[in-house]
């Protein structure tokens, strides 16, 4: 198979986009056979070449479709970067042929250099808003590369851009890479149909033709006794838990049989909201609700006691007494009252004092000790999940003679602290140039990092995710033997969780050769029928939506039923279905919010002065009346108002999908076939000269009707509003420095048609 691309079928790049240095293996030339001709999930473990089935794929592509281009996403810019050297390295190909997009790439530069590129490299999020926007062409994409591709699920930008891209390329084809597509068949099926996977190459560490290739991983299960001074606060914390959930109990909305973990909670909390938005509001039911919440914090503590220790309880416990006395939500000033709760902080502070921390600390550092005096060179990472107990564990391993330990965590921001991308990069490159020996990694090190050797990986505590599990172990024996050791606290739930782990990665591989077996009647994609059966082939609607609305899921669904979005700045409404019709479209919360705060008579105003036919929309199925505490008499006043002294309709739509359908069927029977072209800011004839001169200004960037009052009144006439500078402009209150430029902008700029 590589003999053949490397041939290719064009003799003017017949010397270009070549494979340098790339000697491929066995299964990956196998695997490739299977991508050159289906929509493909690559399932490979960690460290076995899946981009370098992308690049030889990425090679064949461009070589059979020449003016094509080839699109790798990565779920983030480390990872986006990581390919991106990759390619650079082991394709021939000039480097201005590459380009690199991410959040920090403007989207005018991201359009500038799709046009210029042959091989982009881009997170998903900016990639779906050049989709939505148009700024760039998917027909011209031969070969669209996910990668980690478990996380096309849900709202995940990857199903997005996969649907879309399967629609309107030319020469399609998709592969999708990953090492754990997860354990469950309705996720794999998932992340298949939302992939428009048409075959499946599955490999695992004993398959004949990846066995060669493979280091050998041994795992050691190191398991350490609670201490009794643990049990005791153990023993208040699961007093308190079960005298919250027993409670429950008593208002008939706990089943056990449904579970009582962490999920179980969570998925019964989401059962009581919902019958809450519903309108029951008993007593028994927010009752339930409050327990819960309190349950859970009191689980979490449980959680932290038995895995990580005392000090990250002790952090905990500081920050519920503080909520306590600063909050007003009931469960927490409920929680830190309750005595077993009292008692488990009292005894908590009292082993702080003491200095007594967990067992799996010593353990640690007897682990990272014995090491170090044996391989002064060794490269160690330690995985915790609470970065807390990271910081805990680095400062004790520090301590050690011949360690160096950095901590490895996310960006987000958490007591101050925060780790950008580029402070990542940078410290990874310092642990692959051995300038330190043990990296403390938080989840954020799990998935995708290139770290090319590490001696031994250390699981602080077993997490009962198949996925994680496979991705830290993953981390080790990329090029010589691999070891794993995983700490174990006997009788908690770290015993739990490493069942758990061991039977959802079982399951998984047991799912996936179902699938790769009998794939194509399991799940073959199927392509969604669209607006097209309402409408003649030959009609196009379109559509203007408010910037801001881009990130939501009715401009979505719209451009999935084949609507033309065009994206501008509005001043009254979010969306504009033709000249007569403007649309304000509020989520449920949202349009009770807008009557308490008074924003809602001020749109209804500008919406009835700017089109003919305006319209609410009200979507979600919550129940109207019990979202605040407000009477229902109330908004029953409102919606009357609204429809009755306004004269404009209410409608309430289910969801995003329901919302962009209907948006859909009102634009078509609005608009002229002949002609697509309306405007944006609305067309209702203003009945007076001074309402003519309002609605004029009011097209402004960022004025509207409010502002246009105000501007009239300062300069007098419109032409001397026009002729204004910048610095009398800023004399106006509310018209700052961006907004004068935006207006200089418009009427200066040089007008040239598209």
């Amino acid at each position: 198979m590589i003999d053949a691309i490397n041939r290719g079928q064009e003799p003017a790049i017949k010397a270009r986009y070549m494979l340098k240095d790339v000697t491929p293996r066995l299964y990956q030339e196998t695997i490739l056979s299977t991508c050159a001709e289906k929509n493909c999930l690559v399932v490979l473990p960690t460290g076995m070449g899946k981009t370098m089935i992308a690049l030889m794929l990425a090679s064949h592509r461009i070589k059979n479709f020449p003016s094509s281009k080839i699109l790798f996403l990565a779920p983030t810019r480390p990872l986006v970067e990581q390919h991106y050297s990759t390619f650079k390295k082991n394709l021939d190909v000039d480097e201005k042929e590459l380009a690199v997009f991410t959040g920090f790439v403007s989207p005018e530069k991201r359009g500038e250099l799709w046009k210029q590129s042959k091989i982009i490299f881009s997170t998903p999020q900016g990639l779906e808003n050049d989709i939505i926007t148009n700024k760039i062409d998917l027909s011209e994409v031969s070969l669209l590369v996910f990668d980690e591709a478990h996380r096309a699920t849900g709202d995940y930008s990857y199903a997005f851009i996969a649907k879309q891209y399967n629609k309107k390329a030319r020469y399609p084809r998709i592969l999708a890479l990953t090492a754990s597509p997860g354990s469950e068949v309705e996720k794999i099926n998932e992340v298949c149909k939302n992939l428009c996977i048409e075959a499946v190459e599955l490999r695992t560490d004993t398959d004949p033709d990846v066995m060669p290739y493979v280091q050998e991983t041994s795992i050691g299960w190191v398991k350490v006794d609670l201490p009794e001074e643990f049990k005791k606060v153990q023993h208040y914390l699961k007093a308190c838990y079960n005298s919250k959930i027993n409670e429950v109990k008593k208002h008939g909305y706990y089943d056990e049989s449904k579970g009582n973990g962490k999920i179980a909670l969570l998925k019964l909390q989401a059962a009581l909201h919902a019958e809450i938005s519903k309108g029951d509001k008993s007593f028994e039911i927010m009752k339930s609700v409050s327990l819960l919440a309190e349950a859970m914090k009191a689980e979490h503590a449980i959680e932290l006691l038995e895995t990580q220790g005392i000090s990250p309880l002790q952090t905990y416990f500081e920050k519920i007494y503080e909520e306590a006395t600063t909050s007003s939500v009931k469960a927490v000033k409920n929680l830190a009252a309750d005595l077993n709760f009292k008692s488990a902080f009292i005894l908590t502070k009292g082993l702080v004092e003491k200095g007594i921390e967990h067992p799996k600390l010593a353990e640690l550092r007897k682990i990272v000790c014995d090491e170090v005096s044996q391989n002064p060179a060794v490269k160690i990472i330690v995985f915790n999940q609470f970065r807390e107990s990271a910081k805990k564990i680095q400062e004790m391993i520090s301590m050690i003679p011949g360690v160096t330990a950095k901590m490895f965590f996310g960006q987000a921001k958490k007591n101050g602290t925060g780790l950008s991308q580029k402070e990542q990069k940078s410290m990874l490159e310092e642990f692959r140039e051995a300038k330190f020996n043990v990296l403390v990694a938080t989840s954020v090190a799990e998935e995708g990092i290139d770290i090319p050797y590490v001696d031994l990986v250390v699981f602080y505590e077993p997490i009962p995710s198949g996925i994680r599990t496979i991705q830290r172990r993953g981390r080790t024996g990329r090029q010589d033997k691999g070891r794993v050791i995983v700490l174990v606290a006997k009788g908690t739930r770290d015993e739990g969780h490493k069942w758990s782990a061991h039977h959802k990665e079982r399951r998984m591989y047991r799912e996936l050769e179902t699938l790769r077996n009998k794939f194509g009647t399991v799940a073959v994609h199927k392509q969604e029928a669209n607006l097209q059966k309402f409408i003649s082939p030959e009609t196009e609607i379109k559509v203007f939506a408010d910037t801001r609305e881009k990130a939501s899921g009715t401009i979505k669904e719209m451009i999935e039923l084949g609507v033309s979005i065009e994206l501008q700045t509005l001043t009254v409404g979010d969306y504009v279905l033709s000249d007569r019709v403007g649309v304000e479209l509020k989520k449920v919360p949202d349009f009770v919010d807008s009557i308490i705060d008074g924003r809602l008579l001020e749109q209804l105003k500008n919406l009835k002065n700017s089109y003919e036919r305006p319209m609410i929309l009200v979507e979600g199925e919550e129940d109207i009346y019990s979202q605040r505490n407000i009477h229902p008499n109330a908004i029953r006043g409102m919606l009357a108002t609204i429809m009755v002294s306004y004269g404009i309709p209410v409608v309430q739509t289910k969801n995003a999908k329901d919302t962009a359908l209907l948006m859909a069927v009102i634009a078509k029977r609005e608009q002229d076939p002949n002609s697509r072209e309306f405007n944006p800011h609305g067309s209702k004839k203003p009945a007076t000269l001074h309402e003519q001169q309002e609605y004029l200004v009011s097209a402004l960037p960022g004025i509207g009707p409010t502002l246009a009052k105000p501007l009239l009144e300062k300069f007098g006439s419109v032409r001397k509003l026009f002729n204004a500078t910048e610095k009398e402009l800023k004399e106006v209150e509310k018209i700052g420095e961006k907004k004068a430029e935006e207006i200089q902008k418009i009427l200066d700029e040089k007008y040239e048609k598209k």
